[in-house]
């Protein structure tokens, strides 16, 4: 009998430890812990750290003209930040991965100035591809409405 338990222990143990690995690289969950870097990064205002969640080329894709490159996107960000924006929150909603991308597209909300300087919760989609690079993965493309 203690050859059947012991048996049994190992297949239990080797099935835990085989989906462990794909629960750690759910695209979703990757996703979202993603976002939450980017919201903590823009909710303290840490806009190095921020800028450090993009790839070297990403650009962001905002209502005016396309940005590139980490100072452009820096610039971009604290601007929103110093205009009283805050309290950001992107809920993925769904992700998917496909080689070294990541394709992910959810909710975002966040706090701002709105008239007579009441604060206005503004929000919209949200779309973000990121790339594995080097240790994790930077957003190459960012966009929202």
């Amino acid at each position: 009998m203690p050859f059947r338990s012991h048996t049994c222990a190992f297949v239990l143990m080797a099935g835990l430890a085989m989906s462990a690995p794909a629960f750690a690289d759910d695209p979703k969950v990757t996703a979202q812990a993603a976002a939450d870097r980017w919201d903590q990064s823009f909710n303290t205002g840490d806009m190095d750290a921020l800028t450090a969640l993009y790839g070297t080329d990403a650009e962001v894709v905002t209502k005016g003209a396309p940005l590139s490159g980490g100072p452009n996107i820096q610039a971009y960000f604290a601007g929103l930040k110093s205009k009283g924006f805050a309290d950001h929150k992107v809920t993925v909603q769904s992700a998917k991965a496909k080689g070294d991308l990541l394709l992910a597209s959810g909710r975002w909300e966040a706090s701002g100035p709105g008239e007579g300087g009441a604060r206005k919760v503004f929000s919209g989609n949200w779309v973000n591809v990121l790339e594995r690079q080097g240790d994790g993965w930077r957003t190459v493309l960012h966009t929202w409405n």
